[in-house]
This record gives C-alpha cells, sequence and structure tokens, in this order.
C-alpha cells in the first residue's frame, strides 16, 4: 500500500451520531459505578430484613468489588473474544438481570451470589464503554467526550448514597437493584440500534489463558478481601489476613511476570511503556481512591455525628456533583489554553486544599457548611478526570484502545474499593489511638476534667437531680463528649491525610511531556 491509499480502518467512522452512541454507552456505565456506593447506605436494612448482622451484610459490598476488580483487567481480553459490542451486550443484560435476583433475593447467601455476578458482568461496561468512546471519537474530539464519561465516573458515586438513601427510606432496599432493570432494557435495545464495532475490533479467536486469568482472579480477590475484612479480623494479628495478603501479593507479581514473557497475554502490559499512559494511570489511581474514600467518609459523618437520616447524608454529596458538571466546559477551555500537566497539578492542589479546610469538622457542623466543604472536595474532579483521560490515552495506538480501557479503568476502580475499605479502617484505627492518648489524660489531677464534671454535676442538681444522680449523670455526659471528640479527630486526621496524598502527588503530573508537539493527540498505529 503507498502512501496515498487507505486502509477500510483509516476511513472507517460510525454510522449513527457519536453523541448519541457516547450517551447510550454512558448510561450503561452510570448504571455500573452507581451500584458501587449505592448499597452502602442500605446496609443496615439489608441485614435486618435477611436475618443477618452488619458485619456478614457488608459481604454484598465485598463480593461485589472483588468480582468487579476481576473483570475489569481482563475485560479487554473478553471483548476481543467475543467482539466489542456483542460483549458489551451481554454484561449490560446479565448485570440487569442480576440487579433483579439481588432485589428478590430472600437470604444473604442468594443475595452476595447474586451481587457476584452483578459485579462480574458489570465490570465490562467501563473499559468497553470508554473504548467505544475512543474509537467513535476523533483524537480532537476526544476532551468533550470524556466530559460525558466523566458525568458517570464522577457523579455516579457521590450521587449513590442520595439515590440509595431516597429509595431505602421512602421505599425499600429492594428497590436499589430493582432501578436498574427498566434502564438496563432501555440500553440495551439503544446499543443494538446505535453502536457497531470498529474493523479492529470485531471477535477473533483467542486463546485462553488459563495461568493468567487465575493469577489475576486470585490475586485481586485476595487483596480486596484483605482490605475489606482487615479492621475486623485484626489486620495481621489474623492467620487469615495474612493468607490473603500473601497470596495476593504472591499472584499479582505472578501475573506480571507471566503476562511479560507469555505469546498474545491476557492483558497487553505493552501499552504502559507509554508514559503518558503509565503516568495518566497512577494519576487517575490516586484521583479514584480519593473519590471513593471521601463519598463514603461524608455520609458515615452526617450519620453518625450528626444524626442524619440515609437521605439526607446522601443529599450532601449531590450538589458536589452538579459542581462537577458546570465546571467541565471551563476546564475545556482551560485545556486549550495552558498545558494539560498544569491543569492536573492545579486540580491535585485544589483537591489537597479542600481537604484541608475538611480537618476542622466539628459537632455543631451545620447542614450548608458540611456541604460546602464537600461541594468544595467534589469539585476539584472536574480538573482531574478529564485531563488525565485526555492525556492518558494522548499516544496510544488505537489497537491497544481495548487494554489500555481495561487497565485504566482497574485502576481507577480498583484502587478506589480498596480506598473504601482502608478510609473506614484508618478512621476506626485512628479513633482508637486517640481514645488512648485523651484517656491517658482523663485523671481527677487534670484540672479541666475535675471542673467539667464540676460543672455539670451542678447544673443537674440546679434541676433537681440528687447528689448521686447527678455525679452518675456527668460522668455520663462526660463519657459522651468523650466518644464525640475522640470520632471527630479521627475523621479530621483522615482528611488530613487524604490533603497529603494529593499533594504528594503533583510532582508526578510534571513528567508529562513540556510540549504540546511531544503529546500529539490520536497518535495513529504505524
Amino acid at each position: 500500500m503507498n502512501a496515498n491509499e487507505t486502509s477500510p480502518q483509516d476511513v472507517w467512522k460510525p454510522k449513527h451520531n457519536p453523541w448519541l452512541v457516547a450517551i447510550v454507552v454512558t448510561l450503561a456505565a452510570f448504571m455500573e459505578i452507581l451500584d458501587t456506593t449505592v448499597v452502602n447506605v442500605a446496609m443496615p436494612h439489608i441485614a435486618g430484613a435477611l436475618g443477618s448482622s452488619y458485619d456478614d451484610a457488608t459481604w454484598a459490598l465485598t463480593s461485589y468489588l472483588v468480582a468487579n476488580g476481576i473483570v475489569l483487567t481482563i475485560s479487554g481480553w473478553l471483548s476481543r473474544v467475543f467482539g466489542r459490542k456483542r460483549y458489551f451486550l451481554i454484561c449490560i443484560g446479565i448485570f440487569t438481570v442480576a440487579s433483579l435476583l439481588c432485589g428478590l433475593a430472600t437470604s444473604l447467601s442468594s443475595l452476595v451470589i447474586f451481587r457476584i455476578l452483578q459485579g462480574f458482568f458489570g465490570g465490562g461496561l467501563q473499559p468497553s464503554q470508554q473504548s467505544i468512546i475512543l474509537d467513535t471519537f476523533p483524537p480532537e474530539k476526544r476532551g468533550a467526550a470524556f466530559s460525558l464519561t466523566a458525568v458517570a465516573t464522577v457523579v455516579a458515586p457521590v450521587t449513590g448514597p442520595l439515590i440509595g438513601g431516597y429509595l431505602t427510606d421512602e421505599l425499600s432496599w429492594r428497590w436499589i437493584f430493582f432501578v436498574n432493570v427498566p434502564f438496563g432494557i432501555l440500553t440495551i435495545l439503544a446499543v443494538m440500534i446505535l453502536v457497531e464495532d470498529p474493523p479492529w475490533e470485531k471477535a477473533r479467536k483467542e486463546r485462553i489463558d488459563v495461568v493468567g486469568i487465575g493469577l489475576i482472579s486470585l490475586g485481586l480477590g485476595c487483596l480486596e478481601v484483605m482490605a475489606d475484612r482487615g479492621e475486623d479480623e485484626d489486620w495481621f494479628s489474623s492467620s487469615f489476613i495474612v493468607l490473603m495478603a500473601l497470596t495476593g501479593v504472591f499472584c499479582i507479581l505472578g501475573a506480571i511476570v507471566w503476562l511479560c514473557r507469555v505469546k498474545d497475554p491476557l492483558v497487553r502490559l505493552s501499552v504502559l511503556k507509554d508514559r503518558n499512559f503509565a503516568i495518566g494511570t497512577l494519576l487517575i489511581s490516586v484521583m479514584g481512591g480519593i473519590l471513593y474514600a471521601s463519598a463514603i467518609i461524608i455520609p458515615q459523618f452526617s450519620q453518625q455525628m450528626l444524626g442524619y437520616t440515609a437521605t439526607i447524608s446522601g443529599f450532601v454529596l449531590a450538589p458536589g456533583g452538579i459542581a462537577v458538571v458546570c465546571l467541565i466546559p471551563f476546564v475545556n477551555w482551560l485545556m486549550k489554553k495552558i498545558h494539560v500537566r498544569y491543569v492536573i497539578a492545579c486540580g491535585f492542589f485544589l483537591l489537597a486544599m479542600a481537604m484541608f479546610q475538611a480537618t476542622s469538622l466539628y459537632a455543631e457542623l451545620d447542614l450548608r457548611h458540611l456541604i460546602f466543604y464537600r461541594v468544595c472536595q467534589t469539585a476539584t474532579m472536574a480538573f482531574l478526570f478529564v485531563p488525565i483521560s485526555t492525556v492518558a490515552y494522548s499516544t496510544l495506538p488505537r489497537e491497544l484502545n481495548a487494554d489500555a480501557s481495561a487497565l485504566f479503568s482497574m485502576a481507577r476502580n480498583y484502587i478506589g474499593s480498596l480506598a473504601i475499605s482502608l478510609g473506614t479502617a484508618t478512621i476506626i484505627e485512628t479513633r482508637q489511638r486517640h481514645q488512648v492518648y485523651i484517656a491517658d489524660n482523663m485523671t481527677v489531677g487534670r484540672a479541666e476534667y475535675s471542673a467539667y464534671l464540676d460543672r455539670v454535676q451542678d447544673i443537674a442538681e440546679a434541676y433537681g437531680f440528687s447528689s448521686d444522680m447527678a455525679e452518675t449523670y456527668s460522668r455520663h455526659r462526660l463519657f459522651g463528649e468523650f466518644t464525640r471528640q475522640v470520632a471527630l479527630l479521627a475523621y479530621n486526621d483522615v482528611f488530613f491525610l487524604i490533603g497529603i496524598l494529593s499533594l504528594a502527588t503533583i510532582p508526578f503530573c510534571f513528567f508529562l511531556p513540556t510540549s504540546r508537539k511531544s503529546m500529539q493527540l490520536g497518535t495513529k498505529a504505524k
């Protein structure tokens, strides 16, 4: 073929409006991402309805995250085996059926099984959606297309608790699953009509890499179980947690070695040789971890410390999603004016400042200020997701889009799921540390300690309490205040740690190319 000739691959264009395609595939991804956080606020209701403890009920979340993390990694290979459109339809179909079955579950064991099914097939939706958008839009329009993806990726986790809380309070926890069914059916019909596979994404015969699948599945699964159950099992004092950790690390290292050596690997790790993609994957991992962890911590704080209902706790997160949607057009304009590396660095700096701002939480904090804190945190994500996604895929050949999308989505979601578990565990660990320190200083010899007891006792006696009852009441009040202050210190410390992590990520932004010429969007494969 001479220089003037073009192959069918070079001239391929989607038959339908690219934005219609993007909206349809993003709706499917939105449903799946929503299910990562929508269940959290309903856990007490699920435990009560199915006759299990709250601790056992959390397996409904853990099982979903484990299955989801495993399939995210191998979704590129599954797309090649079935063809991307067919695989996408299979994922939507079974995800929808599994959602219906979750809503109909009559026992915790059946719910966990259906959640595994839901997570396994739901995990293929995000990478496929991102890969479809990459192929549907020309490189120069990908920034705008990723803005739509940001709506699913950033807005879904923060609106999940709101939707879950409302459905649980007003209807039943079962409706957090039933609500997926009509959207799933509509999405299947729309995908069948609008989405098509480009020539390089047609189904083809692939070798089944049993070793690769086994190592990845076991490694990611064990690490997720370790993070999710570690606090309950007292971490590495438990032989079970030690086994999970060692098995997870060994299998992940073994998978890396295997995938680098085997011919036609399950996941082509060669995509990480592209500097833009490697750094972009690192940055999106940090962003995903912070996004998911904070989306759990804020509702937890509002319910446990401020006494809000599940619906109001979810409402605290919703305005942040609106802020992201409003800021995305500005970020797209900003990316045309200054280099992407500076936009991303600015985003992490603003995120750190928003987290440091939240280190001043107090027990009498009103709803308006709590929403303001959360809006400041979430709004910074607009400066991160679209720029990071754009630069990550900027110099990759399109034939690697499926593998790149799988790794990129896996890094964001899997680190995010680990962050949910580790964030909650860190709050508990930090609370225990403060509890020990403060308890050691609560002695009769401390003037503040004695003054507080005397003041409360005097107030109680003024209201007619006997001397003995007033003393008991004062100690009860002191214990309640002690518990509340310990928890507040723990939440503030966690937000401080997240802020430090955000600042520590900024230097990596400057490993991205310095000139626009070295980051030509959409480099074609030779």
